[in-house]
């Protein structure tokens, strides 16, 4: 399917006078528009407008151990994120999460993270509490909250089994981002890891390792890279989805859990 060919049905039926009327459908739901919300013609020249599938999440399986939506990435990793942040009542350290726009167009634009909001708004705190923006950016740790293509079975073809992810063997650790192998990619020193994965196995939290993709065939890249350009560790954890970016994508509960009990011990 070309993108030029992912129309949207709005509305069939003409505006009530006709004969004087050109483009009555259009009026007719312009009209429609204009009751329910408020919104004109000129709205859609400066407003953000997001179609989305009209189905609802729903359990998947006879064990209803699947959920199955629209959005999983990244809902389903930045819902137990902030949920994790606001049960962390009394952190050791001052605790951060960013929910960030525009990550699937490389995070353009002065609300995505490859704009320098996060920096600046971290340099703000620094300067409140007396301290320097550079050394809390050196001393700092980030989860870069992102899900990963998980190992399906209909289309082996994309994935090295080896090295994938898979439902039911709970959140799963991207060491590294990119295509190609390492191409534009975020790739997490070996001291970083061993901190997230002890933080994880001290806290009973099931977690996996998994690559994006067969290497000249999968791929993709998240916010990491973004973030370790502030000089700060970094390293994708989430939750594996299988049809990543399809309109309807599946997870797995005991992977979703997971990742919100790898945010909370992460927090604390």
């Amino acid at each position: 399917i070309k993108g030029e060919e992912l129309n949207i049905f709005l509305g069939t039926l003409p505006f009530d006078d006709t004969d004087d009327v050109k483009e009555a459908v259009k009026l007719k739901t312009l009209e429609i528009l204009n009751n329910m919300y408020g919104v004109t013609e000129r709205d859609f020249a400066r407003a953000e407008i997001e179609f989305v599938p009209a189905t609802k999440a729903r359990d998947i399986g006879l064990d209803r151990s699947l959920v199955g939506g629209y959005g999983h990435d990244d809902r389903v990793c930045a819902y137990p994120a902030l949920i994790a942040e606001i049960e962390a009542k009394n952190p050791k350290y001052t605790t951060l999460t960013i929910l960030a726009d525009k990550e699937e167009i490389g995070s353009a634009g002065n609300t995505g993270l490859h704009s320098h909001f996060v920096y600046d708004y971290i340099e703000y705190l620094s300067q409140i509490f007396g301290a320097d923006v550079k050394e809390v950016c050196e001393k700092s740790s980030c989860l870069s909250s992102d899900v990963n293509a998980a190992f399906d079975p209909t289309f082996p073809d994309v994935f090295e089994p080896n090295n994938s992810s898979y439902l039911n063997r709970g959140c799963v650790l991207t060491k590294y981002t990119g295509s190609r192998g390492k191409y534009s990619s975020s790739d997490a020193s070996a001291e970083f890891m061993n901190k997230v994965i002890s933080i994880m196995e001290e806290n009973s939290v099931h977690w996996q390792i998994g690559e994006l993709g067969a290497l000249d065939v999968g791929g993709g890249g998240t916010i990491a890279q973004y973030v370790a350009m502030m000089n700060i560790d970094v390293v994708d954890l989430g939750v594996p989805v299988i049809s990543m970016h399809s309109p309807y994508e599946v997870i797995s509960k005991l992977d979703l859990y997971n990742t919100y009990l790898a945010f909370k011990a992460f927090y604390l």
